[in-house]
């Protein structure tokens, strides 16, 4: 059953200092194993990329129990995987749990979840430590990340499982700077991936993320659906003001009129109150997968 406090974040009545503290978000039943619940399975792998060439990174497969190999499943791709995909009892997004209980609740499409970290370049010596190449990745404002998952990762996975090829079938998410890639993937690939999900979304100035705002006033509206997540304390930096940039985003996409929903609250930079909303920002993103009760 819905917890109704969560699902009144989603037309924007988040009582601030009322029914929680700063930043004391919990997760709600849908993102706690249910008895007679089917769980879906969730296979490691690893990836050498040539589109980043030299780095090599982790991801993961979940495919639900309800998964036909006769009949094309939805995909959503999450950035920084090993967060998302991890269902430990300090985990914030617990995911494979949440997409078990909302597709035997029929309330997401049956949906294959590809969870993908970060590359990382290996180091030459032994003693020496891998270079990350997350901020190059995720923060950068071009196609690559999205030229990625459409030569390397859809491929690869699709190698094993049916995946839609439409880009309403496909979502793809993110935290921090996870967030903005995820974004910056159906912009520029709208023909590929048409829902995005952000969690507290870098769109400030570390590679030049900032310029969305305008860059969504002056552009001709793309067709793609959008969920924000951010809270008041969240960072504010040399690199810019994380509530503020979210703000923006979300006054840009209102004026020109996109399918988005923007939840504030008061969190900080963490994924507890992403994680706590997470089950209706899915409901929300996938609505019109599902058939209609």
């Amino acid at each position: 059953m819905r917890n109704p406090w969560i699902a009144t974040l989603l037309v924007g009545l988040l009582p601030i200092g009322a029914a929680l503290g700063a930043d004391d978000y919990k997760l709600g039943p849908d993102s706690q194993k249910k008895p007679g619940v089917p769980e879906g399975t969730v296979t490691k792998y690893t990836w050498q990329s040539k589109i980043f060439p030299g780095t090599v990174r982790d991801y993961w497969i979940y495919v639900p129990a309800q998964y036909d190999a006769k009949k094309p499943a939805c995909v959503m791709v999450f950035q920084d995987g090993g967060s998302y995909v991890n269902v430990g009892e300090r985990a914030q997004f617990k995911v494979p749990i949440v997409f078990d209980n909302l597709i035997h609740q029929k309330e997401m499409p049956v949906t294959i979840g590809i969870f993908i970290n970060p590359g990382v370049v290996p180091p030459s010596d032994k003693d020496k430590k891998a270079r990350p190449n997350r901020s190059f990745e995720y923060d950068t404002l071009s196609d690559q990340y999205a030229r990625f998952l459409e030569k390397e990762i859809l491929p690869e996975v699709a190698k094993k499982y049916n995946l839609r090829k439409d880009a309403a079938g496909r979502a793809i998410g993110g935290i921090s700077s996870g967030g903005i890639c995820a974004f910056t993937v159906a912009w520029e690939r709208p023909d590929l991936f048409s829902k995005v999900l952000s969690h507290v979304g870098s769109f400030t100035n570390i590679r030049g993320g900032d310029a969305y705002p305008g860059l969504i006033r002056k552009t001709e509206k793309k067709p793609i659906r959008v969920f924000l997540q951010d809270g008041a304390n969240d960072l504010n930096n040399l690199h810019g003001n994380w509530p503020l940039a979210n703000k923006q985003m979300a006054e840009s996409l209102k004026l020109m009129k996109y399918d988005y929903q923007f939840v504030f609250g008061d969190g900080g930079h963490n994924g507890k109150h992403g994680g706590a909303i997470l089950p209706d920002s899915l409901r929300w993103l996938w609505r019109d997968e599902v058939p209609q009760k």
